[in-house]
């Protein structure tokens, strides 16, 4: 490609450009949430701008500006697209934005918080007693370790009573479209592995035994209705409110999946088997998250010596 015509390339086509090649390789709200970073970062932060400004640009400097108004998880994520962009770039138009030297903040990861036992008995007095179809999914949760929008998803057909199997093969979510409009997708859930079969607990499937037999199979678990459903954003209402009604200090919705991940490891269960049924894109994840031994695990096993 001739210089100048290269050189007369505008960052907002290549990201419109970047877009399109990305699009069928990704996951609809994987694709969602790329534009989303572009036209509320990038698009604004480099309008106008040709690919040769970016040649002797100080990406730290841009990285710095994100920092002192996003979280580091959110200027990663940015940085990350940026370079990913670019790197597109360098290898379509031949250029060189010397990319290893932009230096992207590191994400210390959060201590997960989980429901205490006393906290968990309490919750599930009330899941259990509970008649109200939404409530359902929160005990669902709390013993199968489901991300809200595969709670979302689910309907009675994805319930196994004869092999006592919870069968996840979608999520539920809301994603960005443009700058004044989102829409409703079920899709695949966020990976592979994360279409999955999950046994049912005892208690669960005895609750689930006794609400079935007012629903049909192409139901939605949450609203007993095949023409409705409930959006992750909904759902967390209606866990606010139960909350509430326990009496429980607020806790978000994920720690119900933390709260199950957590008691599996310590009744036991092997990182492989609990990396399956989480549907962990790998176990290094599950390991990373989970696997933390308290001083009273290493101390029973020393005790063993």
């Amino acid at each position: 490609m001739e210089k100048e015509l290269k050189n007369s390339i505008l960052f907002d086509q290549l990201c419109e450009e970047w877009l399109s090649y990305k699009k069928p390789r990704i996951k609809e709200s994987t694709y969602s949430n790329y534009k989303f970073s572009i036209d509320r970062f990038l698009k604004r932060s480099f309008y106008g701008k040709t690919l040769e400004f970016f040649v002797d640009y100080n990406f730290n400097q841009f990285v710095e500006e994100l920092q002192s108004r996003l979280a580091n998880k959110t200027t990663r994520k940015i940085g990350v697209i940026l370079k990913s962009i670019l790197r597109y770039a360098e290898r379509k138009y031949d250029f060189d934005f010397k990319l290893d030297l932009m230096t992207l903040p590191l994400v210390d990861p959060k201590e997960i918080e989980i429901f205490t036992d006393r906290e968990r008995l309490k919750l599930e007095r009330h899941l259990n007693k509970s008649q109200d179809i939404k409530e359902l999914g929160i005990y669902i949760s709390l013993y199968a370790g489901l991300r809200i929008g595969e709670t979302c998803a689910l309907k009675w057909s994805d319930i196994d009573f004869e092999n006592k199997l919870i069968n996840i093969t979608h999520t539920l979510q809301r994603v960005y479209v443009d700058k004044d409009d989102t829409k409703v997708v079920i899709t695949n859930p966020k990976t592979k592995q994360s279409i999955r079969k999950i046994p049912i607990a005892r208690e669960l499937f005895a609750k689930l035994k006794e609400m079935k037999r007012y629903y049909e199979n192409d139901d939605y678990i949450l609203t007993g209705r095949s023409d409705r459903f409930v959006e992750p954003i909904g759902y967390r209402y209606t866990y606010k409110k139960v909350l509430r009604e326990c009496r429980l200090q607020y806790k978000n919705y994920h720690c119900l999946r933390h709260t199950f991940a957590t008691r599996c490891i310590r009744v036991g269960m092997d990182v492989k088997s609990l990396s399956e049924i989480l549907g962990h894109s790998n176990i290094s994840i599950t390991l990373s998250i989970y696997v933390h031994s308290s001083y009273e695990i290493k101390k029973k096993f020393i005790d063993r010596l």
